[in-house]
């Protein structure tokens, strides 16, 4: 008892295997089944060679007895007729075991025929069978590729249909903040250059006031520097280049 329990545990057990292998990928057990055949044809094919051998075989014995009735008739009637009834008796015993032989190897070779011709017709069936097997095995590999395809362009359809929440969204949003991140990149970079003018002309203008003062510095320890000639050169930047050439006409 406990060890049918245990065998039929085991058995169940093997049972959800193959459910799983079949359900994993039915196909490829299909194409396991229809390679399992074609081994097994091929097997029953070559025994099909040797036992038309063996067929032919009791064919060449059934034309031998033939031949071997046919000569001791032959024989016997000769001997009759040339009057040996004592040579002609021993020689219609000998007739007697080839009609026997020749009736055996008649019976075998019919059994051996019928049997042939029952294992041809099997092996033709089963050929069929297999390139049923083969048709089946395309069809339903072309169908489940196409159920598959259909299932992804199903999510591939949900996924367009999400909206922003969709991958496609999140992707386009992804795009979108590096598009707007390069471009402050570039306003930043724009606003420091021009603020980065600024400050050189800024500096260049306090260069020039400086080097304006130490000049002036370096005029008055030379004497060259009085308030006349400050008052002078005012004057004269004050009233521009063409009053400057219209005064000097008059002096």
């Amino acid at each position: 008892m406990i060890f049918r329990r245990l065998w039929n545990a085991m058995a169940a057990q093997f049972n959800k295997a193959a459910n799983a292998v079949w359900s994993a990928d039915p196909i490829a057990q299909l194409q396991l089944e229809h390679d399992r055949a074609v081994e097994q044809l091929k097997e029953s094919r070559e025994g099909l060679v040797q036992y038309r051998t063996l067929v032919k075989k009791v064919e060449r014995q059934v034309g031998n007895s033939e031949n071997d009735v046919a000569a001791l008739t032959a024989r016997i009637k000769a001997h009759l007729k040339a009057g040996n009834r004592e040579l002609a008796g021993e020689l219609a015993l000998n007739l007697q075991q080839a009609k026997a032989r020749l009736a055996d190897v008649k019976e075998q070779h019919e059994l051996h025929e019928a049997t042939y011709e029952n294992n041809l017709k099997r092996i033709k069936q089963s050929t069929q069978r297999i390139r049923d097997l083969q048709q089946k095995i395309r069809k339903f590999d072309a169908e489940m590729k196409m159920v598959r395809v259909t299932a992804e362009l199903s999510k591939l359809s949900e996924s367009f249909d999400g909206g922003i929440t969709s991958d496609i969204g999140q992707i386009e949003e992804m795009i979108q903040d590096e598009i707007d991140t390069n471009r402050a990149r570039s306003l930043v970079a724009a606003d420091m250059a021009s603020e980065k003018a600024a400050e050189i002309e800024s500096e260049e203008l306090i260069q020039k006031a400086e080097a304006e003062d130490a000049l002036a510095a370096f005029e008055e320890e030379l004497g060259l520097r009085t308030p006349e000639t400050v008052n002078v050169r005012q004057g004269v930047k004050e009233l521009g280049p063409e009053e400057e050439e219209e005064e000097a006409e008059t002096a």
